[in-house]
């Protein structure tokens, strides 16, 4: 066994119907691979029906190029018309490089549930009737000329704004661990388990 061995899996999205033939055409390209310097082996893999995976390994990745640009491939290539189409590719170099690569990853995160509804609407009315109050107390009376129209749409434009950049940000940060309990537990947990 060389040092750094190259595992190479072409899938193959195979046409319904021609799965046996893509099977044997798959032996038929480790066997003309096994008549190539440093092939170390490989074999036809079936993912459910889907998707199947043809797997070769040459003892260097020289090997393994001359095998991929040889005339014995583009031959083989040929036969797969109205059989099978490429869909990936995945070259490998090294033993425990394959066998990690294969290792199931671990699954990221789940995102945190959302609030109840009426946590969420109490930290909106919580930022939006402060500003609202404010701009009906100090800056209506001096508005009172103007066209509804235009006075509603100051109050808006002006309590949007204030809500948008600056209340609710900094409620969201206060108001943290009430909102996403479940997400502190959990933090709480890790944090005793690394102290």
């Amino acid at each position: 066994m060389t040092r750094n061995p190259v595992t190479v899996t072409v899938a193959y999205a195979v046409v319904p119907g021609r799965e046996d033939h893509f099977h044997n055409w798959g032996w038929a390209v480790l066997r003309s691979g096994a008549r190539q310097p440093g092939f170390l082996g490989g074999g036809v893999l079936v993912d459910g029906e889907a998707e199947w995976h043809v797997v070769y390994r040459f003892g260097t990745a020289e090997a393994a190029r001359t095998w991929a640009n040889s005339l014995d491939w583009v031959q083989m290539n040929a036969r797969l018309e109205g059989l099978a189409r490429e869909s990936g590719r995945r070259t490998v170099v090294g033993s425990r490089s394959w066998f990690d690569a294969q290792a199931p990853q671990p699954a990221a995160p789940a995102a945190p549930r959302p609030p109840p509804k009426w946590k969420l609407w109490f930290v909106n009315m919580s930022a939006v009737f402060p500003p609202v109050l404010l701009f009906n107390l100090l800056v209506l009376p001096y508005l009172g000329t103007l066209n509804p129209l235009i006075r509603t749409l100051l109050l808006c434009l002006c309590v949007t704004a204030l809500v948008t950049w600056i209340l609710m940000p900094r409620l969201q940060r206060f108001l943290k661990k009430w909102l996403y309990p479940p997400l502190q537990a959990l933090r709480g947990r890790h944090k005793r388990r690394t102290a």
